[in-house]
């Protein structure tokens, strides 16, 4: 009986000590521990949401890394001079990237580049936008019909709410906001361009969708956005280019070389 007793006892207490090493890492592969904040740290730059699921996906990617590890460790294959090779050019190549992205996020866009680039930009927002509202229907009957209500002083908005087919815009009226002519349908645009602020089409407008009444709310010249609004986009933008990217690597070396003792 006592000896029963000592045997639960001890089985007790490794369970006690296995608990908390358990509970600090994700797994404990061969006796090799993998902490839980590496768990932690690829989920959260996995993108996707923490659940039991992700969890269990990313623990086999660990678990999976580290018997590679193990093992290549075993075979003395990072011992090979062909392996250790191809380590250093990747750990090169990983460091000439790391220092190149710090050098262009420090001092690689230049003012002057920026502004460049935003007058680039800023000449591209040329002509008028206008603020439309319009009820689309399947058959030009009812369109004609609706624009003699219209015409009779009904409401343009409630009828919309009412009778229109577009589910984007009919909740609101018809209103589809500030648009450009090229953002739609070359029928529509075409009838819509005509109109003066206030008016409505006194004809049904035929597209691929079905028959429209247009009514022009608005318009007024298209206006670039600020500098500052669009900084953040243009230095993107930029650094983005593979010939800049040449460009400034090969300037980032020639000031390397102008400071460095080369024997």
């Amino acid at each position: 009986m006592l000896k029963i007793r000592h045997l639960i006892s001890l089985s007790l207490a490794t369970t006690l000590i296995a608990a908390p090493a358990l509970a600090q890492n994700a797994a404990i592969v061969n006796g090799k521990a993998i902490p839980k904040a590496q768990l932690d740290k690829l989920v959260q730059k996995s993108g996707q949401p923490d659940n039991p699921q992700v969890r269990d996906q990313a623990r086999e990617m660990l678990v999976t890394r580290e018997l590679i590890l193990q093992e290549a460790n075993n075979r003395g294959v990072i011992q090979k001079e062909s392996v250790r090779e191809q380590l250093e050019q990747s750990r090169v190549g990983i460091l000439v990237a790391a220092v190149f992205e710090d050098y262009v996020e420090k001092e690689g866009v230049t003012e002057a580049e920026l502004k460049a680039a935003y007058e680039s930009v800023k000449a591209q927002y040329t002509g008028k936008e206008y603020h439309v509202e319009h009820i689309l229907v399947e058959k030009e009957s009812d369109a004609k019909a609706i624009i003699a209500q219209l015409k009779a002083g009904s409401n343009f908005e409630e009828i919309a709410k009412a009778k229109s087919k577009d589910p984007g815009s009919a909740p609101n009226g018809g209103d589809l906001g500030w648009v450009t002519e090229k953002s739609l349908v070359p029928e529509f645009s075409k009838a819509m361009v005509q109109l003066k602020p206030g008016q409505v089409s006194d004809k049904p407008v035929k597209s691929q969708f079905g028959w429209h009444i247009i009514k022009m709310v608005d318009s007024r010249d298209v206006k670039a956005p600020s500098f500052d609004e669009l900084k953040d986009q243009l230095k993107q933008m930029i650094a983005s280019d593979q010939n800049w990217q040449k460009a400034k690597f090969s300037e980032m070396m020639q000031k390397l070389r102008a400071k460095a003792k080369v024997q």
